[in-house]
């Protein structure tokens, strides 16, 4: 029998059902949810992160647990010496990251506190883990803010970690600078671990090359700092990520030595694109380049179209890959009357926990023709 800790119902949502539908039938669908780069011409791996990944040096096997001493170097190197490489752990996934952090703070029934809303990922990696998740909310008021309130009523005495999305997925927001020292003391005082997803950090609003503030650094709370290929370099394919330790030295030292520990019985993360690592994180930049070009093209377009009339506006955000749009016309299910009339696909609201109705995620990365054609049609939706 399978496990409790799997779904009981596996069956398709009613979105997907229609999508499948059409599909089956062979009609044109314009996907406003695709966020892979290398789907919508954006490759990150070009000939010289090609010519990195056939270094003969990724045929060995010496495996080291926390990652090789130098691709932890040249992660280090990326943040600039605001963390060392003995406090880098690499990872094959941000997902992993999230189970292996887990492992470590966490016994069966204790808690962590998430962002709501966010992506539809905690709940399943905490489930698998016989951990239990709690929400703290972000409220919109012409900013995503944090609700300290909520975060405060949230935590019990099992709550072992709060988690950051900075920028969230999809509400692109991040804490204010009084926000983020707020979590940091109450967490602090609690001995409560800061998680902070920083995978998107490299994509501020209004793009540019500016990465957006970072909890690396002096912090009183033990902190996990999270990033990885996939965003940055737009390399999903590499399966290579990392945790950045910051926080007192002791406790670092302690959880350091929980994750080498728990690493070292999968020893995930491939040879070849440890060997890579400095190559592909110098190399990074045409990439990031080319997909700022597109956020700032795409979002310029959303807004023009959305709010100079009156269907849908652009929420407001600090950054990332997708924006929320507001639909207040609409008194059904946007996103299934998107797709069943117009063949546009969109996310809605519900699937990132965002409480109010009327409210839809897209994605900001398909290629101009598609969006633009897209976006025309969510209009006529309005």
């Amino acid at each position: 029998m399978p496990s409790r800790r799997l779904p009981e119902d596996f069956a398709p949502n009613e979105l997907t059902e229609l999508l499948e539908k059409k599909r089956g039938v062979g009609d044109r669908i314009l996907d406003l949810t695709e966020s892979n780069p290398t789907r919508v011409g954006l490759p990150g791996a070009g000939p010289v992160e090609l010519r990195a990944l056939s270094d003969t040096r990724g045929s060995l096997y010496e495996p080291d647990p926390l990652g090789s001493l130098g691709a932890r170097e040249a992660v280090a190197r990326y943040y600039a010496g605001r963390v060392s490489a003995g406090d880098l752990v690499l990872v094959a996934s941000t997902s992993e990251a999230y189970a292996h952090l887990m492992r470590l703070l966490c016994d069966a029934g204790d808690e962590i506190l998430i962002p709501m809303p966010s992506y539809p990922l905690f709940a399943p990696l905490a489930a698998l883990e016989e951990v239990r998740v709690e929400s703290y909310r972000l409220a919109y008021h012409d900013r995503w803010q944090l609700d300290m309130d909520s975060l405060e009523a949230a935590v019990s005495p099992r709550t072992r970690a709060v988690v950051l999305v900075q920028p969230n997925n999809p509400t692109g927001s991040c804490l204010s600078g009084d926000e983020a020292a707020r979590v940091e003391s109450f967490c602090a005082e609690r001995s409560i671990a800061i998680i902070s997803d920083e995978v998107f950090g490299d994509f501020p609003w209004p793009p540019s090359s500016t990465p957006l503030p970072s909890m690396l650094g002096e912090r009183r709370a033990v902190t996990f700092v999270l990033g990885g290929l996939s965003k940055l370099c737009g390399m999903p394919q590499m399966k290579l990520g990392w945790i950045a330790l910051a926080g007192p030295a002791a406790q670092r030292r302690d959880a350091l030595r929980g994750l080498e520990w728990i690493a070292d019985l999968f020893l995930s993360v491939s040879t070849p694109a440890q060997v890579a690592l400095p190559v592909l994180l110098e190399a990074r930049h045409g990439f990031q380049r080319r997909l700022r070009e597109r956020l700032a093209v795409n979002l310029a377009r959303l807004r023009a179209l959305g709010n100079g009339g009156p269907g849908f506006r652009v929420l407001e955000a600090e950054g990332g890959w997708s924006a929320v749009l507001e639909t207040p016309g609409i008194t059904g299910d946007f996103a299934l009357e998107a797709l069943r009339t117009h063949n546009v696909l969109v996310h809605p609201g519900h699937f990132y926990e965002i409480a109010e109705e009327r409210r839809v995620v897209v994605s900001l990365l398909p290629e101009a023709a598609v969006f633009n054609e897209a976006v025309a049609r969510l209009a006529g939706v309005t």
